[in-house]
């Protein structure tokens, strides 16, 4: 009994760890060694075959979706995939987990406007997923920025910030390229791509289907907001 108890304890500390790691600026090294010392505890309780009561599953299933969003953040698919392997079909279906799952699902179709969609406040299970999603965000931004310039010649800068969905519009789309796209020409109200680099080519990247799937939320952006 008291195995169990002390267990439940270095449990729940490790769990409010990995929380604080995440608030902590992101700190993704205490988050990495927080989670790698959980699992096993996971584990553990597993093995005992005693089910686990509404509070305590709920903060499981918590830390599991975290984890899979710091794996599919870093494009660690495998890994992602090895982890869902190994949860009960209780986990799966917890918000918390099917966030990521299905975050995971639209970025391999390239839906990318859902992804976008659903990495707003408002759509997070917990606000701890903020950190991942902020990252998930600026990766998907990028890109869609790279299909423009291979898509585009030119652009007005209003239907570059729709398509990206910049809720600063125009002013962080001209942030954004001050300090990412640096070769990006602007004139007026209007961008001017850059050639691909000799050896480049359009289909190399899905532009067609992105800038299909970009037009079609630029005229639902008013629904959707």
């Amino acid at each position: 009994m008291g195995d169990a108890r002390d267990r439940e304890i270095a449990t729940s500390g490790l769990e409010y760890g990995i929380l604080l790691a995440v608030a902590d600026d992101g700190d993704m090294d205490s988050f990495s060694r927080y989670v790698s010392q959980v699992k096993p505890l996971y584990g553990l309780a597993h093995s005992s075959h005693l089910p686990l009561d509404e509070v305590r599953l709920h903060r499981k299933c918590h830390i599991l979706g975290l984890n899979l969003m710091h794996l599919l953040v870093e494009n660690r698919l495998s890994e992602f995939h090895a982890e869902l392997e190994l949860l009960s079909e209780k986990e799966v279906h917890s918000k918390f987990v099917t966030y990521p799952i299905q975050l995971e699902r639209q970025l391999m179709v390239g839906s990318y406007e859902q992804v976008l969609q659903a990495t707003q406040l408002s759509e997070l299970p917990d606000p701890s997923y903020e950190y991942f999603v902020a990252s998930l965000a600026q990766t998907v931004q990028d890109n869609i920025a790279d299909c423009l310039e291979v898509a585009y010649k030119t652009m007005t800068l209003e239907a570059a910030a729709k398509m990206m969905r910049l809720d600063g519009g125009v002013d962080e789309l001209r942030a954004y390229i001050k300090e990412s796209r640096q070769d990006w020409i602007l004139i007026a109200d209007e961008i001017v791509f850059q050639p691909p680099p000799a050896g480049s080519k359009a289909s190399d990247i899905p532009s067609h289907q992105l800038i299909k799937q970009s037009l079609t939320y630029a005229a639902e952006l008013e629904r959707i907001v």
